[in-house]
C-alpha cells in the first residue's frame, strides 16, 4: 500500500505528455534546489530569526525543513523519486513563503512562490510520468 501511494504512476500513453512532465519536473526541481534550497543549508541565523518572527515554535527545525524541502525535494522531483511526497512538501513550503513570509508584500514579491506552488500541486496531482524513478519502482 505504501509503495503504491509513494511510487504509483498512472498509465501514461503519450510520449509528448511524458516528455513534458520530465521537462517540467527537471526545470522546476533543479531551479528550486539550486536557486533556492542550496543557500538555505545550513540555515543562516537571519532566516531562523525571520521564522521566529513569523511565529514558528521551533524556528531552527522549520528552517532546516524548509531548506531540505527545497534542496532535496527539488532534486527528488528532478529525477522523479517520491514525486508526490516531494511535491506536497514543496507545495507547503511555497504556501508558507507566499502567504506568511510575503503576506504583506505586493503581488510581485509573492508571485514566484505562488507560481511554484501551483506547479507543485500539478505534479502532486499528475504524478511524475513514465520517465521517472517512481515509474521504474512501480513496475517492479
Amino acid at each position: 500500500m505504501i509503495k503504491r501511494l509513494m511510487f504509483h504512476c498512472e498509465s501514461y500513453q503519450s510520449v509528448a505528455l511524458n516528455a513534458g512532465l520530465l521537462f517540467f519536473r527537471v526545470a522546476t526541481g533543479l531551479t528550486m534546489a539550486f536557486a533556492h534550497g542550496l543557500g538555505k543549508i545550513p540555515p543562516k541565523q537571519g532566516f531562523i530569526g525571520f521564522l521566529a518572527k513569523l511565529g514558528f515554535p521551533t524556528p531552527e527545525v522549520f528552517a532546516w525543513l524548509a531548506g531540505l524541502s527545497e534542496l532535496v525535494g527539488g532534486l527528488f522531483l528532478a529525477v522523479g523519486l517520491a514525486t508526490r511526497f516531494s511535491a506536497a512538501s514543496l507545495t507547503f513550503t511555497m504556501g508558507v513563503a507566499a502567504f506568511m513570509a510575503h503576506a504583506s508584500d505586493p503581488w510581485k514579491a509573492k508571485e514566484l512562490a505562488i507560481v511554484y506552488m501551483f506547479g507543485y500541486v500539478f505534479l502532486f496531482i499528475s504524478g511524475p510520468g513514465k520517465f521517472s524513478v517512481d515509474a521504474m519502482i512501480s513496475k517492479k
